[in-house]
This record gives structure tokens, sequence and C-alpha cells, in this order.
């Protein structure tokens, strides 16, 4: 009473079936290549860049951190660096915390 009947199909030919499968994918295909063109590439080359920038620092430089600090870089080790943000006050932070390098004379 509540279960319909069911009946076997037939299969269809196989070269219309072929195309026409390929036809439905061609949606999920365009969106998946606007998604890398979008998205994806963008912050791939944003974080390449953001490493070249880590990785060039130097005793001296002045930044910006996550946090909102500025301070001028003092030592640098292999994945930390101290910032002196004030006259005789040095933090330590992690390499990846830079998020800017100010131009040389920015911070007074």
């Amino acid at each position: 009473m509540f279960i319909s009947s069911a009946f076997a199909q037939v299969a269809p030919a196989a070269g219309g079936d072929m195309q026409s499968s390929l036809m439905g994918m061609l949606p999920l295909v365009l969106m998946f290549v606007v998604l890398y063109f979008v998205m994806i590439r963008p912050q791939m080359k944003k974080a390449k860049e953001h490493k070249n920038m880590v990785e060039a620092l130097g005793k001296g430089d002045e930044v910006v951190t996550s946090g909102g600090l500025l301070g001028k870089v003092t030592k640098l080790t292999d994945g930390f660096l101290s910032v002196e943000i004030a006259n005789g006050v040095e933090v330590q932070l992690q390499r990846s915390a830079v998020v800017q390098v100010l131009p040389k004379g920015s911070i007074k």
C-alpha cells in the first residue's frame, strides 16, 4: 500500500550516455577552475610573499606584528626574533607574527 512498484530500466545506448555525463560534469569543472583562480591562487601567492618577507628580516628592521606592536628588530634566531618596542623594553616573538616591514625611520 505504501510501497510503490519499482520498474527495471533498460540501459541506454553507450555513445549518448558518455557525452551526456561529460556535459553534466562540465559545470562542476568550471566551478573548480573559477574557485582556483579567484581564491586558491591569490592565497598561495600571498603566503609565498609573507614567507619571503619573514626570511628577509634583518637586524634593525622596523616591523609591525599581528598583535599591532611596532618595534625594531634587535636579535634574530631561526624561529624567533626580539623586537624593541620602547627604550629598554624587548619582546620575543615568532617570526611568523610579523605582518609588515616598515620603511626605516617610521618609528620615532
